[in-house]
């Protein structure tokens, strides 16, 4: 297999390992309080994927969570904890992540603008006479 060939596999294989993740998630969210045969069996397939410790199967939970570079049991304790929060509580939660992303982006990008001002200045002092 050719070094893109190879990448290309392993790209799709990743991307397709997000999607069956989310897919699981929106299935627990969506599904917790079903009241038809058909929700509650999706929203039993996504609770028994999730909690399941087979893996054999390529796409099982575990093989998913190696693939993705995630601790298995970080993610459960996630999932299931925003399942059982509501579709309020579930965006509340995001919304606070999100922010706390943001906060620790800009402080980043400021604390490295005050290093590269410093520098600047300090490139400023020597070549003054």
């Amino acid at each position: 297999m050719k070094a893109t060939e190879e990448y290309e596999w392993e790209s799709n294989r990743e991307e397709l390992a997000t999607g069956v993740l989310k897919q699981v998630a929106a299935d627990l969210r969506r599904f917790r309080g079903a009241t038809s045969a058909v929700e509650q069996e999706l929203y039993r397939d996504a609770y028994c994927w999730l909690t399941a410790d087979d893996s054999s199967w390529p796409f099982s939970f575990l093989n998913v969570c190696q693939s993705l570079n995630l601790t298995p049991e970080t993610v459960r304790e996630e999932l299931l904890g925003d399942q059982s929060l509501g579709a309020f509580g579930f965006c509340v939660r995001r919304c606070g992540r999100a922010a706390r992303k943001f906060h620790t982006f800009l402080s980043h990008v400021f604390t490295n603008e005050g290093n590269s001002n410093s520098a600047e200045t300090h490139e400023l002092d020597r070549a003054s006479p």
